[in-house]
């Protein structure tokens, strides 16, 4: 995973992680990128420090991958200044939380997702939770056909890329 220091259109700084850098381009490029303070879609890439981890055994674990906004440094009022409330970081725990929960009790399929939410809604396979990989416009169209989609609030590694 890769982090980025992210700002939208109207300033704010925050964190985003992605599998790589071609996933940030594709992210944005689908406008599926929204800052969580304003929900502006215009999100680029902010000047970062480069992470360089300890060599071997003694590289401390990372965080779970989770967008958490930081402090606004132009011109913070008096709450940014104390960073997220402690009643957002429970709400954005309880929500990693409930999305790990539903995960352990679905189905990984890839970038079959479409193909197989469509045959579970229409009878063709049997009925279970699912989770993949799909494009913005084919989870567009599923949820045109009426079958229920959602995006994850957190991102996902695929199994397979798993250590």
């Amino acid at each position: 995973m890769i982090a980025f220091d992210l700002n939208c259109g109207n300033g704010h700084p925050f964190e985003g992680w992605f599998p790589s850098a071609a996933d940030f381009d594709t992210q944005k490029s689908s406008g599926m990128l929204v800052c969580p303070l304003c929900a502006d879609v215009h999100v680029h890439k902010a000047l970062s420090v480069p992470n360089v981890p300890r060599k071997g055994n003694q590289r401390a674990m990372l965080p779970p991958a989770v967008v958490v906004p930081q402090a606004d440094v132009t011109g913070p009022t008096p709450a940014a200044a104390e960073g997220p409330s402690p009643a957002l970081v429970e709400l954005v725990q309880k929500l990693a939380r409930a999305q790990t929960e539903m995960l352990d009790n679905s189905q990984w399929v890839g970038g079959n997702f479409a193909e197989t939410a469509r045959a579970i809604h229409y009878g063709e396979e049997p009925d279970r939770l699912i989770h993949g990989e799909t494009s913005t416009g084919e989870a567009k169209a599923l949820a045109d056909e009426g079958i229920g989609v959602a995006p994850l609030l957190f991102p996902v590694v695929p199994p397979s890329a798993k250590n």
